[in-house]
Formats: structure tokens, sequence, C-alpha cells
């Protein structure tokens, strides 16, 4: 069979949580066939490092496609070109998005529909165009996969799609997230904080990621704690007034670390020796950081929201992402309780056993295999 798959989040050096997924289930998947032929459709100049075998061809499908605009054309137009040039037997779409202008059978991944409950969260033109062209998405793909429970039974209750239609494949956590030697962790808190215990917060600077009331929180914490960091990890993504004006509001702006992006090691250097994860999104479809930490046996603060107690179980400390002083409570209890920590970080390691790219990538496999045309 030729499998065309929707490529274009595949970008070297930034890879977000999409991008992971397709990269990590991709190379697997067509190392694993190499009877099938597999149709990347890159809308830009590809990185070898991402043609993980004979059996991939890659196609470059201009033009880069990062606007409202330019998602149609990209869908409605140039990838239906390229699936009847290239005589694809179906297309599959790690990043959701489908075309609506083939009949050939497609398999849409729809991580999560954040941008139907907060649509605000998003420039308008987005959000607009999510809103309009999901629905329709999720209707005409013979199947979906999601990342959770909770999306699918979003999808099913927004949309109108019948469950048996939608196969849950829960996210993976890298080889490369394990726990941080005690011997170096005092060797990163003094590259990331000059050797001050810090928590972390790791993802894209979204504002569905509750930035503001961590940065609000934290600052009730750093008067009390003056010893204590809080470090970011990640890019922003929109600018958000509210985010600004949390941090005009930030009495504590010295004891705030931003280092951008990082790498997988660096990343998990960071992670390994911090004294635990917050991660407070009031929307996520699954919550990759929370996996990785669990795996690098670091305790976790989330939101209790959405997917986030669904994949942290009880390794976790709960708390209200719409309330400031119950963040605050949350990292508070982490740092001041010794004994809870070791706790979390037994149950974290044991849970994370369950999130490997493996899995994910049989798991998003055997969805596939259920719309291939038969033989």
């Amino acid at each position: 069979m030729r499998i065309a798959v929707n490529t274009r989040l595949l970008i070297p050096d930034k890879l977000e949580g999409i991008g992971w997924f397709a990269h990590e289930t991709l190379k697997r998947i067509t190392q694993a066939h190499p009877e099938h032929t597999f149709l990347f459709l890159f809308d830009r100049s590809f990185d070898a490092r991402f043609v993980y075998g004979a059996n991939v061809v890659p196609l470059v499908v201009p033009p880069p496609t990062r606007h409202p605009l330019l998602y149609r054309l990209w869908f409605g137009v140039q990838v239906p070109r390229m699936l009847r040039k290239h005589k694809a037997d179906v297309f599959v779409s790690p990043d959701g998005f489908l075309s609506l202008a083939t009949r050939i059978p497609q398999l849409a991944v729809m991580h999560d529909l954040n941008f139907e409950h907060y649509p605000a969260d998003l420039p308008p033109a987005y959000s607009r165009y999510y809103r309009h062209f999901f629905p329709r998405f999720a209707k005409r793909a013979a199947r979906i996969v999601t990342v959770s429970a909770f999306s699918k039974d979003d999808i099913v209750k927004r949309y109108g799609i019948p469950p048996d239609r939608i196969d849950v494949v829960h996210n993976g956590v890298s080889e490369v997230y394990t726990p941080l030697p005690a011997a170096e962790r005092e060797a990163v808190r003094t590259k990331l904080t000059s050797g001050a215990p810090y928590l972390i917060c790791v993802g894209s600077m979204h504002a569905r990621k509750n930035v503001a009331r961590l940065l609000l929180a934290f600052d009730q914490l750093a008067q009390e704690r003056p010893g204590l960091r809080l470090v970011f990890v990640g890019e922003r993504m929109f600018r958000d007034r509210r985010m600004d004006e949390a941090w005009a509001q930030v009495r504590h702006k010295d004891r705030v670390v931003f280092t951008g992006r990082l790498g997988q090691q660096d990343l998990r250097n960071a992670l390994g020796a911090a004294m635990g994860l917050v991660y407070v999104s009031y929307f996520e479809g699954f919550g990759i950081p929370v996996a990785e930490a669990m795996k690098c046996g670091v305790p976790v603060v989330a939101a209790n929201a959405t997917s986030l107690p669904e994949v942290a179980g009880d390794a976790a400390v709960y708390c209200d992402p719409f309330n400031v002083d119950d963040i605050a409570r949350a990292m508070r209890t982490l740092v001041d309780d010794g004994a809870l920590r070791e706790r979390l970080i037994a149950a974290g390691l044991e849970r994370a056993q369950r999130y490997t790219w493996d899995r994910t990538a049989h798991g998003l496999w055997a969805a596939i295999e259920r719309i291939l045309p038969k033989p």
C-alpha cells in the first residue's frame, strides 16, 4: 500500500508535542512495515533524519503552511493533488488536519479540542479556522485517533462521532528521560539557578498553559521561601495579555528563570534536578511533560482538569487551575513535605512505565490498518 502522511511538523530542532508524536511513531511504523511505501508530505525542505528508511518517499509540497489561509491552500488544493499524482491509498494526519477534496480513506490524530472550549486563547483567524473545519474533518475521517479517554469523550460529545470510530492511543515518553543521578543534580542547579532549589514548568507558553496564574502563585510562595526558584522551559507561541499583566505584578522577578526551548538531553537534566514539575494547564489532551517528569523520578503538581488526572493518577498533587491560592497551596505542599515527594516519585516511576513510544506506535498502526483498502 501507498500510505501518505502529513509530516509538516517534522522540523529539525523545533519539535513540539505533536511533532514528537509524529517523529516517534512514524519512525517505528515505517521501519516495522517495509512492505508498505510511505509518502511523507513536507511543506518545506526536509531533514534527512526524518527519512526513516528506503520505503519512505519524501515529497516537498509548498508553500510553508503556518497560517489559516495557507492551511486552506495546502490541505484543500496541494495535498489532494499530491495524493492523486502519487496514487496514495490512504492519508494519515498526525495533527488532525484533513483534506475535504479527496475520496481516499483518511485518519486524523486529534490530540484535543481546546479551541472549542477556549477560542479566545488563539488569535481570531486560527480560532475561526479550527472551529469551522475540525468538525468537518472529524466527520470526514474514516478513523480518529486521540491521546486520552478524556479527549475521546470530548470528540464524541462535541462532534457527534460514534465512539467505535475513535481509538485512544496514549502518548509515549522518550528513553532519554531517566532519573538524574544525585551527583549530577548540583551541577545542573548551579547552571540554571546558581545552585538554588527550583520548581520547573515545561511547555510552549500558550495561554492555556496557565502561565499567568502560575506566576502569581509562585510569587506568593517566593515571599515565604526566599531560596526557591521557578524555571520555565519553552517558547512563547502567541502574545498573551494575561501573561504580560501577571508578569508586571510579580514582585520576585529575580527568582524566575526562562530558558527558552531546550533539547531533549538538556530538558531531561533540567527536569531531573528539579524539586518538582508544576503543570497547571487548564486544558490538555494528554500533557507529555507530566509523563516525562514521572519517568525522571520527579514529583508533580498538576491541574485537576481535563486529561491530567487520567495521565498522572495517584502520582501528583492536584490543584484548581483557576485559583491562584490553590496553585500556591499545592506547590507549598510539595515543597514542604519530603515524605509526600518520595511517595509521588515512587508512584510516578511505576505509572510512567505504561507510556512508551513503542506502545503508541503499535496503537497508531492498528488504527491505520483498519482503514487500509483490502487487497
